[in-house]
């Protein structure tokens, strides 16, 4: 369930989005907070030049590994603008990390995207709990959605 600490946190990651928009970047953010409510990291996209493993869920994953024990990382949190990919999600789940909560889903980008004429991606759209089998994950949140959703719009009509 989600609460008023997980919309503050999401709400954040919609602002990291929108830094990443600003910089020319796709439109994702994302923040790993610990079970004290410290926020420890956050990041958001840099896929703009050319590499696309530079997500903000999977240098977070990494970070974690580097900087946390493996009790801290089980009952971290990582808030994000939008769900998981597969390559993201496996890099949660290797490295032991807890709860998810994501303000859009993978398959509302997947129709998004379409909508705009975006062709699919190479990588297919996985939803997190079919790529991590005991995760825990809270999402989407409707209001905080198309707030994203309007970011990848710009993003995709070439504005910031």
């Amino acid at each position: 369930m989600i609460n008023d600490i997980d919309l503050l946190h999401l709400r954040r990651c919609v602002e990291l989005a929108e830094a990443a928009l600003e910089a020319g970047d796709e439109p994702f953010g994302s923040m790993l907070v610990s079970a004290g409510g410290e926020v420890l990291a956050e990041d958001h996209n840099h896929v703009a030049g050319g590499d696309h493993t530079q997500h903000p869920e999977f240098a977070l994953a990494r970070w974690a590994a580097q900087h946390l024990t493996v009790e801290e990382r089980a009952q971290a949190t990582v808030y994000t603008s939008g769900e998981h990919c597969p390559m993201c999600s496996a890099a949660h789940g290797w490295v032991g990390l807890g709860r998810i909560v994501y303000a859009s889903s993978s398959a509302q980008l997947a129709q998004w995207l379409d909508e705009l004429g975006v062709a699919p991606s190479r990588v297919r759209n996985l939803p997190i709990r079919e790529v991590i089998r005991d995760a825990v994950v809270d999402g989407p949140v409707p209001e905080l959605a198309e707030q994203v959703r309007e970011l990848h719009r710009r993003f995709r009509a070439g504005g910031r």
